[in-house]
């Protein structure tokens, strides 16, 4: 019997969108069952086209090319060079790209569900979403995460 890993994950940005396609695609690759919830802003990342962003402001441990006071990090644009250079050091790494990583758990049969009660909340249409996702409830999720070997909150 496969081992199973359950992951919620409920943020929006670029760097909170990584960590549950990477330990989803390493997983399923290591033979488990694994099973992704999206749930508030983490449906972001089962959009066709996510708009991801990331936030230097409360983010202190970001690495910044110079040291700038938490005050200075509301300043407009600030936000899309962060976003920009991280992007920048992603390419320049050689880490795949999250639409990459997506398709990657796809392909290994990793199951991104939809909660549905988000999916409403926030007005979401089905042609919002990428077609290989799937849609449940909260208790739903749960009853595959009491089973999980492995349960992770991103």
């Amino acid at each position: 019997m496969a081992k199973k890993m359950a992951i919620i994950a409920s943020k929006g940005t670029l760097d909170s969108a990584y960590p549950p396609f990477l330990l989803a695609s390493t997983a399923a690759a290591l033979g488990m069952e694994v099973k992704i919830f999206f749930t508030f802003y983490g449906l972001q990342l089962l959009t066709k086209e996510p708009n991801l962003k990331i936030s230097p402001l409360g983010n202190p441990a970001m690495p910044m090319p110079v040291p700038i006071p938490s005050i200075l990090q509301i300043i407009p644009g600030l936000e899309w060079f962060a976003t920009w250079m991280m992007k920048q050091k992603l390419k320049k790494k050689g880490v795949a790209s999250l639409d990459e990583l997506r398709a990657i758990c796809i392909e290994s049969e990793v199951e991104l569900i939809a909660c549905q009660m988000t999916v409403d909340l926030f007005d979401y249409k089905d042609e919002d979403f990428i077609s290989e996702i799937s849609r449940g409830g909260a208790a739903t999720f749960l009853e595959f995460a009491s089973e999980a070997d492995i349960t992770l909150y991103i």
